[in-house]
């Protein structure tokens, strides 16, 4: 049967004896394997013309969208020390609700009458801002007073040296018709001398006009006297009216100096009294800070200081909170070769652990028990593994994804490209190149608007 030799057995053998000999040597077998191996090839050939839609598998997790969804740590403003818990792990809280309750640790803080005392004290300091204010209104008056008293004492002084003047004006008119009396008495004597020597004049009359010159040269001197009286009132006019002015200068600026000082020791009270308003508020927000509170409605995963009397230090985290209101994402993460092939509204098709799937990798349509989503945001800069982190948020479009997942489990993600027919992603793969990417026109006008 296998002709290794020469030797045959078939005419001593009877075929109709043997029915399984008799198929195997039938030529009809052989026919319907060549037919096989036809319809095979066929098949294969179509198989390598049906359309094959290329992606990116990469794993990811259950994230949220927005940062305030995600579990938080609750930490503590202040440091303290724990005194009571008002809550356990597995509790649901709503925004508001108490955490713990925290004691003061620090001294300064001790006094638990603290905020009345500070509220004293700034009372006071404001009672001695109203009493600097009172006094620079006080100076002020004081100074207004002195700067009108200023102006009339110049008026007065003006006054007086226009009198001075006037005055010695008429002094000189005096002087100048005394001069003129004079020298007309001078005159006249001179002439009743020239008479007398000529005997036409008695003695008599000669001594009568010496008298009249002696009382013309004696009225002259006298008002020459007083002019020059009256020239000094002027200048003593002009030198009390300089002092004067020096007087009420230095007396406002004596007034102005206090009111600057009262001003700046006002001031000083009031940046006092701002700084103990500061602290006051201070005060109150850290006696609110002694209570934890719940930032919004969540469950309360775990404690991570659970005894009583722990201290904690400024900042600590006490307790670890997942919001109940979150919109799901996920969080996957491309090799750098696959971010160029990325765009934000892409489509891509996600399995999650724990929900039954059957995945077909280059037909996503006919894939069953996975969920569509697009792509939301990418990363501009490399992760810590070396990858860049992209986020996907659900497809509207598509089925919702199911109410049960939970923040942090795992997925398995196809990211859709294009579609190429099976051998051209066969040739692609035995050569290593990487997937086709391209924008049609409709998509590259859209980018552009």
């Amino acid at each position: 049967m296998l002709n290794i030799s020469k030797n045959s057995i078939i005419s001593r053998v009877d075929e109709n004896n043997f029915m399984t000999l008799k198929k195997v040597e039938s030529k009809s077998s052989r026919k319907t394997f060549i037919r096989f191996l036809f319809i095979i090839s066929i098949v294969s050939v179509i198989l390598l013309f049906l359309p094959w839609t290329q992606n990116i598998r990469t794993n990811g997790s259950v994230t949220t969208l927005k940062p305030d969804q995600r579990p938080q740590t609750i930490n503590s403003v202040i440091p303290g020390r724990i005194e009571k818990w008002y809550v356990q792990e597995g509790d649901f809280v709503k925004k508001g609700d108490t955490i713990a309750f925290l004691s003061e640790v620090k001294d300064k803080f001790f006094d638990t009458s603290l905020l009345s005392r500070t509220q004293s004290q700034m009372d006071l300091k404001n009672s001695s801002v109203d009493s600097y204010k009172s006094k620079v209104l006080a100076l002020n008056g004081q100074k207004r007073a002195l700067e009108e008293l200023r102006k009339l004492k110049i008026q007065q002084g003006k006054n007086k040296l226009m009198q001075a003047r006037l005055k010695a004006q008429n002094d000189s008119n005096n002087y100048q018709a005394a001069i003129a009396n004079y020298q007309a008495a001078s005159s006249q004597f001179n002439r009743m001398d020239s008479l007398y020597q000529e005997g036409l004049k008695s003695l008599t009359d000669l001594e009568n006009r010496r008298v009249k010159e002696q009382k013309a040269l004696a009225y002259r001197i006298e008002t020459q006297n007083k002019w020059l009286t009256s020239q000094n009132e002027i200048i003593n006019t002009q030198v009390e009216l300089s002092n004067i002015k020096v007087k009420f200068d230095s007396d406002i600026a004596k007034v102005n100096s206090e009111i600057f000082s009262t001003l700046s020791t006002q001031f000083d009270s009031e940046g006092t009294v701002t700084k103990m308003m500061n602290e006051l508020s201070n005060y109150s927000k850290r006696n609110s800070l002694y209570y934890i509170l719940a930032p919004q409605n969540g469950y309360i995963s775990s404690l991570i200081y659970t005894g009583i009397g722990e201290t904690i230090k400024e900042g600590a985290p006490l307790v670890r909170i997942m919001p109940t209101q979150y919109q799901l994402a996920v969080e996957l993460f491309v090799d750098p070769i696959d971010l160029p092939l990325l765009k934000i509204g892409q489509e891509v098709r996600i399995q999650f652990d724990g929900w039954p799937a059957v995945v077909f990798a280059g037909w996503p349509n006919t894939s069953y028990g996975t969920y569509g989503g697009t792509v939301y945001a990418m990363d501009m800069f490399l992760g810590d593994n070396g990858k860049y982190r992209v986020l996907v948020k659900p497809d509207t479009t598509d089925h919702e994804w199911p109410d049960a997942l939970m923040f942090g489990g795992g997925t398995n993600n196809m990211i859709l490209l294009n579609d190429v027919p099976i051998w051209y992603e066969l040739w692609r793969n035995i050569n290593g190149f990487p997937p086709d990417f391209y924008k049609n026109q409709k998509s590259l006008k859209g980018i552009k608007k």
